[in-house]
């Protein structure tokens, strides 16, 4: 029997057409059809000048002869529709993987497009042999994703004058909902779109009921793939609940786990975990990977223990010491499950009880979701999810031009201080909680101190879209030339330190993240009070750590990756700041080639740092600072960490209201 496929899916339908032709500029378009490589202009040719077309429709006589002008540039292409995203990604295959790198970080000219600044500038990062593996993979997807966006924006040009878009279309809903009742123990599957993947508190809701008692049904989140990709999408979490046991257990058990079509499956995480596990003994944000009272641990003295009650649970497994054996499925009893995004990991509650947590995955995040799919016996009453990313609508703001990046300072005038922030695409809400909170303070509103997001393309094209349209409205954003995956995050320390030497000037250096609070005023003081401007690095110091050997770990680190078993001094990532001759250091390295990359980015500036230290015969000064909080907040805090949107608006409150720096726990 044919798998039945049901999708909840929002169509992309509409941008602002001062963004369209924004993006689409001649001077930007003209550059992509330079670039080196006769594969790629023949490529770029037939997407190209369509979309420049489209952009050039005159307006007025004197337009129109600009339009005519550069036409002639542009040789116009056989009569053909745009190329399908599969056959361009068959195309790109055949070109040389660094020819392709260079092409795309060369495309665009750093005086186009203000978020789009570094690409030029990162060209020696990205055409470095010894860069990440994963890199150039992302490298290749975000090729993919920058020709998906360039085709979305010539069809909305060349449909705009056909249809006005809606200010109440979204590409990114809030919430999205399955309400049809389906039997799936007769076979087939449900598949829920998940629009623009998930972020913190993101949830998904069903409501059913098992429909076998021997049987076991499936909740998968699953990633995307890229049209044309062979591979499979990866499962970003595998929840599997086995009523009736498996090979390893014959009584009822969840198994979690993830796939990926490189590594297959990975290890699973058993709920009630087998005889003399560690895992049991591991929190996830706080909370038990198994729920103690989900059964007991499947050893063989408790399997034909007969002073065990019966279960009125089928395929329970029941408690020791006489406590009322509980299992969160059983066939035919309804249940209302819950998946929701933690800080570090994802929660299962049933009927409102925790039942398990699972760590994210290296390079397996939240942000990848692209669709919830259910399979076995089920029978499914209903899905939402809920909490899902949405970006503000620029059109209905009141406040815009209180929220826009004020201008950077004129050529040869210093900055006091850059900030550059770590974020991803689809944390819309949590950049603008950072625009309404700490980027008011009247050092950033002044121009003194400069704050921008640095965030990668993404896979999917609805985020890259609202992305794009927020980078235009508020001018903080700049985009970087590949996908953004956890292995990546030292390529962004990389372009804040290229940023901060190369497009501005600043006398020291800022790095955070989007859910960290930063007192601008007070971390400033406190640098200068070092009276330090040179060899400095402020922060929460770390002195004496060491690699995390554990395989089961986000932060596992191989003997091949750092042999050493020490890490040189160095600072927590939600926040630190160095001075301006390490920033130069470190852009210099890199384009000598002698830069060591390593993708703990906290740890690698630390390493730069030491060496900078040993190269230019300077004495260090590492300055810790308690304050600097990197786990939650406490009162009278520097900078915290792990702060969601609203307590970003309340600790800024707290401090506008002249209550001082108290938490909003």
């Amino acid at each position: 029997m044919q798998s039945s496929v049901v999708r909840i899916a929002g169509a992309i339908r509409g941008i602002s057409i001062a963004a369209v032709v924004s993006f689409v500029s001649g001077a930007l378009l003209l550059r992509l059809l330079m670039v080196e490589g006769p594969a790629l202009r023949s490529l770029q040719l037939t997407w190209a000048a369509p979309v420049l077309r489209a952009a050039m429709a005159p307006t007025s006589a004197s337009s129109a002869a600009s339009a005519s002008a550069l036409e002639q540039l542009i040789p116009a292409p056989a009569p053909a529709p745009l190329p399908d995203p599969a056959d361009t990604a068959a195309a790109t295959t055949d070109v040389d993987t660094t020819e392709l790198l260079v092409a795309m970080v060369s495309s665009i000219p750093p005086s186009s497009m203000q978020p789009l600044a570094l690409w030029e500038l990162f060209k020696p990062v990205m055409a470095r042999r010894d860069l990440f593996a994963e890199a150039r993979t992302k490298m290749t997807d975000a090729w993919n994703a920058w020709q998906q966006l360039l085709e979305f924006l010539r069809d909305t040009a060349a449909s705009a004058a056909t249809r006005k878009a809606s200010s109440e279309e979204r590409h990114c809903p809030y919430s999205v909902s399955w309400l049809n009742a389906t039997d799936l123990s007769k076979g087939g599957r449900v598949v829920a779109d998940i629009p623009c993947g998930l972020v913190l508190d993101s949830s998904i809701t069903l409501v059913g009921a098992p429909a076998g008692v021997m049987g076991d049904f499936r909740i998968d989140l699953v990633g995307q793939s890229f049209p044309g990709e062979r591979a499979e999408a990866p499962i970003i979490l595998h929840h599997n609940i086995r009523l009736g046991g498996d090979q390893l257990s014959p009584r009822a058990v969840i198994v979690q786990n993830t796939w990926t079509a490189a590594t297959d499956w990975a290890d699973e995480e058993r709920c009630p975990p087998p005889p003399a596990s560690q895992q049991d003994l591991r929190t996830v944000d706080g909370l038990a990977m198994c729920a103690p009272q989900v059964g007991i641990r499947d050893s063989p003295a408790n399997a034909n223990a007969s002073s065990s009650p019966p279960s009125k649970w089928p395929g329970a497994i029941t408690q020791q010491h006489g406590k009322k054996p509980w299992f969160p499925y059983a066939d035919g009893h309804p249940f209302a499950a819950t998946v929701w995004a933690g800080w570090d990991g994802f929660h299962v509650t049933v009927d409102g009880k925790h039942v398990t947590s699972f760590e994210y995955r290296q390079n397996l995040e939240p942000w990848m979701v692209s669709s919830v799919r259910l399979e076995g016996s089920l029978f499914l009453t209903s899905l939402i999810a809920n909490g899902l990313p949405t970006s503000e609508d620029q059109n209905t703001l009141r406040d815009l031009d209180r929220l826009k990046a004020p201008p950077l300072p004129p050529k040869g005038k210093a900055l006091d201080m850059f900030i550059g922030v770590f974020s991803t695409g689809n944390n819309f809400e949590r950049r603008m909680a950072v625009r309404r909170s700490w980027m008011q303070y009247e050092l950033v509103r002044s121009g003194k101190i400069a704050v921008r997001f640095f965030v990668g393309l993404d896979q999917n094209q609805q985020v890259n879209v609202e992305l794009w349209k927020e980078a235009v409205a508020y001018g903080d954003i700049q985009l970087l030339p590949f996908i953004d995956y956890y292995n990546l995050i030292t390529l962004k320390t990389l372009a804040i330190c290229i940023y901060a030497t190369k497009i501005v000037k600043s006398r020291y250096v800022m790095k955070t993240d989007d859910d960290t609070f930063v007192r601008v005023d007070e971390v400033y003081a406190s640098v200068r009070r070092t009276n330090r401007s040179e060899a400095l690095l402020y922060g929460l110091i770390e002195g004496d750590s060491k690699p995390n050997r554990d395989y089961r770990s986000k932060w596992y680190i191989t003997e091949e990756e750092w042999p050493l078993p020490r890490y040189p001094p160095w600072a927590h990532g939600p926040g630190y700041i160095f001075s301006r001759d390490i920033a130069r250091f470190v852009v210099k390295r890199n384009e000598e080639m002698r830069l060591k990359l390593f993708k703990l980015e906290d740890v690698a500036m630390g390493a730069w740092i030491e060496e900078y230290g040993r190269v230019r015969k300077k004495n260090v000064s590492y300055a810790s600072d308690a304050n600097f909080l990197s786990e939650n907040c406490k009162d009278g805090y520097k900078i915290a960490h792990y702060q969601n949107p609203r307590q970003m608006i309340c600790l800024w409150q707290h401090l506008e209201q002249g209550s001082g720096p108290l938490c909003c726990n």
